[in-house]
């Protein structure tokens, strides 16, 4: 049995049978210190300690994200809050997958990041001129259309 200590003092070795996985993930804290959950299954207790209930409820929670998802990516091209449903999906999937909560984790920092970068002042800086410079481009185009054809529709310019 391994009983070395890690960096925090804590000893390491394999948790005892009679030990809980709250206990197991008790004072494990995130990076700004608020306690953070340890990754697997937030089922009820009760369905944990059956195998098939548990399978059961493993299925259904499978299902469901499936269907949140399955309409998160048919409200891609459709009006719809298409990529929010679909992550709504990934969070039901996270209440019992290991791999559902790694995604949505390495999902929130990465949108943590690039929210970080929209607020550096350089950023918007260079965003607002390009954006600036893309409606001064369009309006000129309009302006030229305008000044060739008139207001005409463009399937209408051969008829006349």
């Amino acid at each position: 049995m391994n009983t070395g200590s890690d960096e925090s003092g804590r000893v390491s070795g394999p948790p005892d049978a009679a030990t809980t996985e709250a206990e197991a993930n008790a004072g494990q804290r995130g990076p700004q210190g608020q306690e953070r959950r340890g990754l697997g299954s937030r089922a009820p207790e009760f369905v944990r300690s059956r195998r098939a209930l548990h399978l059961s409820w493993q299925v259904g929670v499978f299902v469901v994200g499936l269907a949140v998802v399955a309409a998160g990516v048919v409200m891609l091209p459709l009006p719809g809050p298409g990529w929010v449903v679909i992550f709504a999906g990934m969070a039901i999937w996270a209440t019992e997958f290991v791999w559902a909560q790694l995604v949505l984790r390495w999902t929130k920092r990465k949108v943590t990041e690039a929210a970080q970068r929209a607020l550096d002042p350089r950023v918007r800086r260079r965003n607002i001129v390009l954006t600036v410079t893309g409606l001064v481009i369009v309006a000129a185009l309009a302006a030229l259309y305008i000044w060739t054809f008139g207001l005409v529709l463009p399937w209408k310019i051969r008829d006349q």
